[in-house]
C-alpha cells in the first residue's frame, strides 16, 4: 500500500505539472522517482501479492485490503486499461472473503463495484447489514446493531461511511475522466432512481432505472465544457453549459441508443 501511494502522489503531480505548466524540473524527478519504485507482483495463487515475496497467510480472511488500494480508492489500475491485474485484484477478493467488519466492508465493496460485478458486491452489502446483538462482535463477520451503527469495536463510522460510497460507487463512477452510469447495478436492483450524486469535475448526477437498465440521467454541470458520458459499451461526448441540465437517454431498441434530449 506504501508503494501505491507513493506512486498515485509521484503520477498526481506529474499531471498537474503538465496541465499548470510549472515546476517542469521538479516532475521530472518525480518520474525518475516513480520509475525506481518496485512493481506490483501477482502471487502463485493468481492474487495481487500484499508484500514482496510470498508468504503463508496466518489469516487467509483478514479483513485487511490494503494492498488492492490501486483499483480503490486510486485509480492506477482500471478493468479496461489493466486487465491482468483487475483479474488478480478479483482473486485477492475471493480469498479474503465477502465478510469482516467496519470498514473493510465498505472498501471491499467499492472493490467489487470498480471490477463492475454489483452481484458480489451485493453480497458484502448485505454481510454489512447483517444486524448483531448490541455489544458483541466478530472480526470476520461484523455486520450492524440494530441501531445501524456499524458493528466493529469500537464503533466505526467509517464503516457505516463506506458502505455509502461503495453503493455509490455501483451507481455512478467518475475516475477515468469520463461519467460512468450504473457501472455495477446489482441484478437485485431492478428498478430504482438516485439523485443528487456528484461526479469528479463539478457534475450533479440523477439516474433511473428500469428492468435493470438505464432509461436516463440528468446531468448538470457547474462549469462549460465536454464531458464523456458512457452506459454499458456505449460512449457520448457531451458539451455541457454551466447550469443547463442535459439529459441522457438510453433507448434499447435503437441503433444508437445514447442519446441527448
Amino acid at each position: 500500500m506504501d508503494i501505491s501511494l507513493c506512486r498515485e502522489l509521484l503520477t498526481t503531480i506529474v499531471e498537474a505539472s503538465a496541465i499548470l505548466d510549472i515546476d517542469k524540473a521538479f516532475a521530472h524527478k518525480c518520474e525518475e522517482a516513480r520509475e525506481r519504485l518496485r512493481p506490483l507482483e501477482i502471487g502463485v495463487n493468481g492474487q495481487v501479492m500484499e508484500w514482496e515475496r510470498e508468504h503463508v497467510e496466518n489469516d487467509p480472511l483478514h479483513r485487511h485490503v490494503s494492498h488492492l488500494y490501486g483499483m480503490y480508492p486510486g485509480s492506477e489500475f482500471s478493468v479496461e486499461r489493466t486487465p491482468d491485474f483487475s483479474q488478480a485484484i478479483r482473486r485477492s477478493l475471493e480469498l479474503r472473503g465477502n465478510e469482516g467488519t467496519g470498514w473493510s466492508m465498505g472498501w471491499k465493496l467499492a472493490l467489487w463495484a470498480r471490477l463492475y460485478d454489483g452481484d458480489q458486491a451485493m453480497q458484502v452489502l448485505r454481510n454489512f447489514l447483517n444486524i448483531i446483538e448490541e455489544g458483541s462482535y466478530d472480526y470476520h463477520r461484523g455486520g450492524i446493531y440494530p441501531n445501524l451503527f456499524c458493528a466493529h469495536p469500537p464503533f466505526q463510522i467509517d464503516g457505516n461511511f463506506g458502505a455509502t460510497a461503495g453503493i455509490a460507487e455501483l451507481l455512478l463512477q467518475s475516475h477515468q475522466q469520463e461519467i460512468h452510469l450504473l457501472p455495477a447495478l446489482p441484478s437485485a436492483w431492478r428498478e430504482g432512481y438516485i439523485k443528487g450524486l456528484r461526479a469528479r469535475g463539478g457534475y450533479t448526477v440523477d439516474i433511473t432505472w428500469e428492468a435493470g437498465k438505464l432509461m436516463r440521467a440528468r446531468v448538470l454541470a457547474e462549469y462549460d465544457g465536454l464531458c464523456k458520458i458512457r452506459y454499458c459499451d456505449k460512449a457520448l461526448q457531451v458539451s455541457f453549459t454551466a447550469g443547463v441540465p442535459v439529459f441522457i437517454c438510453f433507448d434499447h431498441n435503437r441503433h444508437k441508443p445514447l442519446y441527448v434530449r
